[in-house]
């Protein structure tokens, strides 16, 4: 088999990666001042990589031009302290390959990329046709396919794009794998010796991630919970499974609380709760009312979130 350079193999990304906010002023328009310091919190909980314009950063909501903007503040902020990730994935492949030369020139660590979702590819293939195209953009960069199939509706066995498409993308690194299809995710780990990074991207199954092999894991929540997930990665490390258990299930009711009260935007809600106000969600996520976020407050306060996000 074909191996890429030895550059991009040497490329892994351990720990935390936190999928950043996109903040936004109250008008909707972008909050690129708020970049830094939000950065700047989510560094000093403990993450050490940051994943920009994903799911999380309403990355599909934004303009061309303010994907860009973004993605420059995003750079500019992090100022090499960590990796930074760029996420490309557009409908149209010449923009996501016009993404990821972009995030090559101005200086990023790696970028990723969803597949195009409105036409779909219909074989592993064409797949695999599609994502080498978004990848060239920017050859010089580890490349990770952001796999997310229940918001994408493309589904493929990711080993076989490991094995079919590894020969085909120089820089493919890895991938960042939001599913929980486990058993598939621990081939990935395990495929050619290890020789790919993946990345798990499901927060509140990080314990069956780290089980399956991860070493690094994406997420939400590790904006403003990061010593939660980190005292879960310790405690499998050290054998302590029910400690493990335990500290997952925190996690879980954490989320639970956040989504059933606020839908998906009290995701980005929490993260004002926890100390830095990243503004409306863009629509179609629905903004959290002043009201859901009096009570996504007054139910995390017992379950400990605060002294989470002061950590």
């Amino acid at each position: 088999m074909k191996r890429s350079s030895p550059r991009f193999e040497n490329f892994r990304l351990r720990g935390l990666v936190a999928a950043m906010f996109t903040p936004f002023k109250p008008d909707g328009s972008l909050n690129l001042p708020r970049i830094k310091p939000l950065i700047d919190q989510v560094l000093a909980q403990g993450a050490s990589g940051l994943y920009v314009l994903g799911s999380t950063g309403e990355g599909p909501s934004l303009t061309t031009e303010e994907r860009l903007k973004v993605a420059e503040a995003a750079v500019k902020a992090a100022a090499g302290r960590v990796p930074v990730i760029i996420q490309v994935g557009h409908n149209s492949l010449e923009e996501a390959r016009g993404f990821a030369a972009h995030a090559q020139k101005i200086g990023a660590d790696a970028f990723s990329a969803t597949p195009a979702a409105y036409f779909k590819p219909e074989t592993l293939e064409v797949f695999i046709e599609c994502i080498a195209r978004i990848a060239s953009g920017a050859p010089k960069l580890p490349f990770y396919y952001y796999n997310l199939p229940n918001f994408t509706g493309v589904r493929f066995d990711m080993a076989q794009f490991l094995a079919k498409g590894g020969p085909r993308i120089p820089n493919l690194r890895g991938i960042k794998f939001s599913d929980a299809m486990l058993y598939e995710f621990q081939a990935c780990t395990r495929f050619d010796g290890g020789r790919y990074d993946i990345l798990f991207g499901i927060d509140e199954m990080l314990l069956s991630g780290v089980a399956s092999g991860a070493q690094g894991a994406v997420g939400s929540t590790y904006n403003f919970a990061a010593p939660l997930y980190l005292r879960i990665m310790s405690a499998v490390k050290r054998g302590d499974l029910a400690e493990a258990q335990r500290l997952q299930a925190l996690s879980w009711e954490i989320i639970r609380v956040i989504v059933s009260r606020g839908g998906r935007g009290g995701i980005k809600a929490a993260m004002g709760i926890a100390g830095q106000d990243c503004g409306p969600s863009r629509l179609p996520i629905v903004t959290c009312t002043a009201e859901q976020r009096a009570l996504i407050r007054k139910e995390l306060e017992p379950l400990g979130f605060f002294d989470l996000a002061r950590a």
